[in-house]
């Protein structure tokens, strides 16, 4: 007698790729809102009396919850309470965030008697800008967990299936958000003759990220009770706080942690400072500098795709991890040494779009390799310690740019400091490769089982 096959909402093309568009429109909202202040730099520093050391302490302050240890949390209370839970509370979050950061910046906080009040102590820091950076800090928490959800989600949809390509395809959605939010943010500026609309702007689209994970959860409860999963966990095994000591002891986990780490301190904080070193070195206006470094993640969200789909058919993941660690380093020594130079805005795009196939390759390439070296029970944890040690770079790598800025009144040396990051970046990816070939943990090979 033929066995049957049972089959599950995840097995329809259709309903997994619609689970990935919720959840991926979601994270497109969270990094327009990330960046929406990027471009507008110069602009806070005049209308409010910020420098850019201010402005690099507002930048750091989205990760310092997370730094602290929120991301560890966020990473159990993932696995002990599944998709579901996290990713509304994550959503919340930053709505919530985006929220108090809006009050912060506006001009009738500005001149409110609370305000004064809060930059009369640690006066380095104005009361607009510890409000903003207080709505920014619980904004990146609910931004960091809301990235574990979605990666552990995604896994969850698509295991066995598509994998890297839904991955990257979630990375291209969002990374749209960077496109487009340096494309408005600046235009809304000039339109509304203010710096409050654009995030205003951002706020509502992040209340339509909300409302798109609580229906993608109604979709993930009618699979998990496919399943016979029961309410809290997406695994039918239980989660330990114990076993995390597994993760701990994982050489794989500390060189995809530190590889994650680096790469990501010369991507992230680039991104805030981006637009005035343009302004700068080749002296043209903010929209039009803004307008010249939107296209960074252009190119990453038309190849980050193609990578997954080529990742989940041939494999190759520690390979393009290495390549794209050289092309970064590449392009921040371009950026210190070349462009200033030959101040061009020809050979700043070309740089620009040259460090985004750098951008798709390693992305692609790093987070589909999570679920091959650690075990599923654990797979949220073992995420949200890699966020928080990302974390930790991403919050003090702004604070030593814009010291760097202010002692040097130049960009050469925030350029090298990223590059270096590169070179690093590029020895623990060699060493990724090289324990994936004594160990076999199949970072080389494809994704999809045939």
């Amino acid at each position: 007698m033929a066995e049957t096959i049972k089959k599950y909402l995840n097995d329809s093309f259709a309903a997994r790729w619609a689970a990935l568009v919720l959840i991926a429109l979601a994270m497109f909202f969270a990094y327009m809102f990330v960046d929406v202040m990027s471009p507008l730099q110069s602009l806070v520093e005049s209308a409010r009396g910020w420098d850019s050391s201010v402005f690099g302490t507002y930048a750091a302050s989205e990760y310092i919850l997370n730094v602290c240890g929120f991301l560890i949390l966020a990473g159990i209370i993932l696995d002990k309470m599944g998709v579901r839970f996290t990713g509304i509370l994550s959503t919340s979050l930053m709505v919530i965030g985006a929220g108090i950061k809006y009050i912060g910046i506006t001009d009738w906080f500005q001149a409110a008697e609370f305000c004064n009040w809060l930059g009369s102590w640690w006066t380095a820091l104005p009361g607009s800008a510890k409000m903003a950076s207080l709505g920014f800090m619980i904004f990146g928490c609910g931004c960091e967990m809301a990235g574990i959800t979605v990666s552990k989600a995604i896994a969850k949809w698509f295991e066995g299936k598509e994998m890297a390509l839904a991955m990257g395809l979630e990375m291209a959605i969002a990374r749209l958000g960077v496109f487009a939010v340096l494309s408005a943010s600046p235009r809304l500026a000039d339109k509304f003759g203010n710096i409050e609309a654009p995030i205003l702007f951002c706020v509502i689209l992040l209340l339509i990220g909300l409302i798109n994970f609580i229906v993608f959860s109604v979709m993930d409860a009618k699979l998990d009770k496919q399943k016979g999963i029961v309410a809290g966990g997406d695994s039918e095994e239980e989660f330990k706080v114990s076993d995390l000591g597994k993760i701990f002891r994982s050489k794989m986990f500390w060189l995809v942690a530190l590889l994650c780490v680096l790469y990501y301190s010369a991507i992230f904080p680039f991104q805030r400072y981006a637009t005035n070193f343009l302004e700068v070195t080749l002296n043209i206006p903010t929209t039009e500098a803004a307008d010249l470094f939107r296209w960074f993640p252009i190119l990453a969200m038309i190849l980050t795709p193609f990578l997954g789909a080529f990742l989940d058919n041939k494999g190759k993941g520690a390979t393009m991890l290495m390549l794209g660690a050289i092309i970064m380093i590449a392009c921040h020594l371009s950026f210190a040494f070349l462009l200033p130079a030959f101040p061009s805005k020809g050979l700043a795009l070309l740089l620009i779009v040259v460090l985004g196939v750098s951008f798709s390759l390693v992305p692609a390439a790093l987070w589909p390799s999570v679920p091959k070296i650690i075990d599923p029970v654990i797979l949220g944890s073992a995420y949200s310690l890699i966020f928080w040690i990302q974390n930790v770079g991403l919050c003090f790598v702004p604070l030593i740019i814009g010291n760097a800025l202010k002692a040097t009144g130049g960009y050469v040396v925030p350029m090298i400091i990223f590059a270096s990051f590169g070179i690093i970046a590029f020895f623990m990816s060699f060493l990724l490769k090289v324990e994936d070939k004594k160990k076999g943990y199949g970072l080389e090979l494809p994704n999809i089982k045939k």
